[in-house]
């Protein structure tokens, strides 16, 4: 009987003491999701992803299928070279005209001197006057000739850069460097603009949510170090953390975060980065301790 008192009492001491060191905030791990998904239409050509894979920045990690942009390509390649035949045709005539004007002015420089030592008719000075004014009319004809050929050409000049973009755009290349953490499609399948491929997140650096109260506010301030404990086995694991962010306004604690009678207080959310060394993960529950 009394080992039995003892063994309750040495209970009741340690469930005291327990009570007595409670964590300052109480949160779930969580990290930045990026969904990334396609932006053409067609077959995947090559999808090389797999849940768990940690993907660099630019890396290039899948092709939708090009064939039918490489070929509209192409026709818009034949048809801006015979757009442009026609315009070599016309500027090869506006040359024409103006090695003519040239010499034309030639001529009419030297009727105007030999009129004016009489020694040309008003005739003629009219009409090398006229020649000279036709040929300039026929110049600016062909000029005028040249303009809708040209716009037609840069129009496809548009159209060529707009299926480069597309074509570029059926490369799929991962956007942030960070850990696979789900994939929604296959190589061979097909897919569509604006269709989830996969889900990536940094978890080189995670971000735990916590609530504080009013109180505790004053003890906190962007920058300050503090005690990071997750579960692991029988004991807590801690991890140092630097808080990066303090609410400005309060809100209701979380459901998930205390009692019912302690979820009416209002509360202010604060995130702490924490290193992650391969052990936390999104989700995770985790203890903040200021001291």
């Amino acid at each position: 009987m009394k080992k039995i008192i003892t063994l309750l009492l040495t209970a009741s001491l340690i469930s005291c003491n327990k009570d007595n060191e409670k964590a300052d905030g109480y949160g779930n791990f969580e990290a930045t999701e990026v969904t990334i998904s396609a932006e053409a239409n067609g077959k995947l050509m090559t999808f090389s992803v797999e849940e768990g894979n940690i993907l660099d920045a630019n890396a290039k990690v899948g092709l939708i299928d090009t064939t039918q942009l490489y070929l509209n390509k192409q026709q818009l390649i034949a048809t801006k070279n015979t757009i442009s035949s026609k315009s070599q045709n016309v500027l090869s005539q506006n040359s024409v005209l103006q090695e003519q004007l040239k010499t034309t002015l030639i001529e009419q420089k030297r009727i105007q001197n030999m009129f004016a030592e009489n020694a040309a008719t008003q005739r003629q000075v009219d009409e090398i006057n006229g020649k000279v004014n036709v040929l300039k009319e026929q110049i600016k004809s062909v000029g005028t000739q040249n303009a809708p050929i040209a716009n037609e050409a840069q129009s496809i000049d548009v159209q060529i850069d707009k299926i480069n973009d597309q074509i570029q755009k059926s490369k799929i290349v991962n956007p942030i460097k960070g850990t696979v953490l789900a994939k929604y499609a296959e190589p061979n399948e097909v897919t569509a603009f604006g269709k989830p491929l996969y889900k990536i997140a940094d978890i080189s650096e995670m971000t735990l949510r916590v609530y504080v109260s009013e109180t505790q506010l004053p003890q906190l301030k962007t920058g300050q170090k503090v005690t990071i404990k997750i579960d692991s086995g029988t004991e807590m694991k801690s991890h140092a953390g630097t808080v990066s962010w303090i609410s400005s306004s309060a809100e209701f604690t979380p459901k998930v975060i205390q009692t019912k009678e302690e979820r009416v207080n209002l509360v202010y959310a604060v995130k702490v980065t924490v290193k992650n060394d391969g052990s936390l993960k999104i989700g995770m529950p985790a203890e903040m301790w200021i001291k």
